[in-house]
């Protein structure tokens, strides 16, 4: 088990990557932590699993999701740490970059519940981002999760030590982030329901400098590293 690794140069769409990777025709699937919808969209209209169930905590975020009518998904309010669903009823789970944002005390809890609602041989696809890159250096300035990322890995290799989970496979790789501006990155990445950044104007300012370093005359583009690992129900 490795928290990153430095040496991956491989540059891919993750959401495409999960759609090769993932035995997903007729499947069950849960997703934590869905936010604005934009994988289960794509996920749904691949026309592949048999049913999604998108939780999302965001309470503003989820009733704009209710707006959305999607064939064969379901949208609920509620956290890993005490999913609404039955036991051995799911056969793949996907984290997309939320474990991190689990509170703390109840990270164990919600590997727990992965564990009680995936049917045995059913898959976990945690994906995580790793704490390095270019747009890391923006990010820390306003928002430092190199201790809650280094929590949830630890929490990740608990939930291995205790069982049944076990590690099926890591896959290391960089997905791209592209912003017209700073505008944009704001718009994106400081205005967003879940988290109230609070930013004085003096680091907001120092944000907009570091953010500068990297525009260029086409924008800003990041190579952003990331961790998936691959999770097995035993």
């Amino acid at each position: 088990m490795r928290i990153a690794n430095p040496a991956s140069q491989t540059l891919l769409n993750e959401t495409e990557f999960m759609l090769a990777t993932l035995p997903l025709d007729g499947a069950q699937v849960l997703e934590l932590g869905c936010g604005r919808a934009e994988k289960t969209r794509t996920l749904a209209a691949s026309g592949r699993p048999a049913h999604i169930l998108a939780l999302e905590v965001d309470q503003i975020q989820h009733a704009k999701n209710l707006e959305q009518a999607i064939p064969r998904v379901r949208f609920a309010a509620g956290g890993a740490e005490a999913i609404p669903a039955a036991n051995a009823s799911i056969d793949i789970v996907l984290m997309f970059k939320s474990l991190h944002h689990v509170p703390l005390e109840v990270m164990d809890q919600a590997f727990d519940e992965i564990a009680r609602v995936l049917k045995p041989g059913g898959l976990a696809w945690i994906s995580e981002p790793v704490y390095a890159g270019e747009l890391n250096e923006v990010f820390k300035l306003f928002n430092d999760e190199k201790i809650v990322r280094e929590a949830a890995f630890a929490a990740l290799c608990r939930a291995l030590e205790r069982g049944p989970l076990q590690l099926k496979e890591q896959f290391f790789f960089d997905t791209r982030s592209h912003f017209d501006d700073f505008a944009q990155f704001d718009a994106r990445m400081l205005r967003v329901t879940h988290t109230d950044h609070q930013l004085s104007p003096a680091l907001y300012a120092a944000v907009q400098e570091k953010f500068s370093q990297f525009l260029t005359p086409d924008g800003a583009t990041f190579r952003n590293p990331q961790r998936v690992d691959l999770l097995l129900r035993a």
